[in-house]
């Protein structure tokens, strides 16, 4: 599951790894996937989540209101967002208008082209963030591709989850938008170029059943259907333009 809408989704800014929060918005969504979660009786032996504060409140306030508060929760620094880089905190819609829409495009949706990297001194600052202090890799992390990504969230998923699904248990993983694209990709085998056109909606369980070989019986999203039509369209579209007109993600 996607964590609920963030302050700086509302504020149209690219996020990465800065430690932003939810928006009210965003809290009341993660209130609504625990309620979801129970209406639709999924149960969880473990969960799983990113450094992310906003990852991490969607977490908690899911599970409470799904009535699994009592669910182990373990923190990942490999399941955090994508790193944009030196877009971070950059708002989106005055990038296209300086760099045109087919370039943020690129930016955010293709697999291997990274964003404008973080320099080296910045590099090296953001791994004094409490959030990131314990992880050694933020030193050197200074923006990622999809594929990077991917290169980070394969070995975390096989070492650390896979084990646990062989053992038949009932795993929880709440991340951010690429972070799961890039699990998607992995679980079903995605191909570089359809995996651009994959978003998913915030806060709104995807579940996966597995056969015993952890290949993938079926995936659908669990809540009411109007609901998760509005999440998908609002995830679809982002305001790029200055005048506040939209554009495709």
């Amino acid at each position: 599951m996607r964590h609920g809408w963030s302050q700086w989704n509302e504020e149209n800014r690219f996020t990465g790894w800065v430690n932003v929060p939810l928006h009210s918005t965003g809290e009341r969504e993660a209130d609504e996937a625990g309620d979801i979660i129970r209406g639709a009786g999924l149960t969880f032996d473990v969960a799983f989540t990113s450094v992310l504060r906003r990852a991490i409140d969607t977490t908690f306030r899911a599970l409470h209101h799904s009535g699994q508060s009592s669910v182990p929760v373990s923190y990942h620094w490999q399941v955090n967002e994508r790193h944009y880089g030196a877009l971070q905190g950059l708002n989106k819609a005055e990038m296209a208008a300086k760099y045109g829409d087919e370039q943020v495009f690129v930016w955010r949706r293709s697999y291997g082209v990274r964003p404008p990297m973080l320099t080296p001194e910045l590099a090296a600052a953001q791994a004094h963030e409490p959030h990131l202090a314990f992880i050694p890799e933020a030193r050197t992390v200074a923006g990622e591709s999809l594929a990077d990504c991917v290169a980070r969230v394969e070995p975390w998923f096989n070492a650390t989850v896979v084990p646990l699904l062989r053992a038949g248990q009932r795993v929880l993983i709440v991340a951010s938008n690429n972070s799961l694209r890039a699990l998607i990709k992995l679980i079903d085998n995605v191909s570089d170029d359809a995996i651009a056109k994959i978003t998913l909606p915030t806060a709104i369980p995807w579940v996966y059943e597995l056969d015993a070989e952890l290949k993938p019986l079926k995936h659908y999203y669990v809540g009411d259907s109007e609901l998760v039509a509005r999440r998908i369209a609002q995830a679809q579209y982002t305001m790029y333009h200055v005048d506040g007109t939209r554009g495709p993600q």
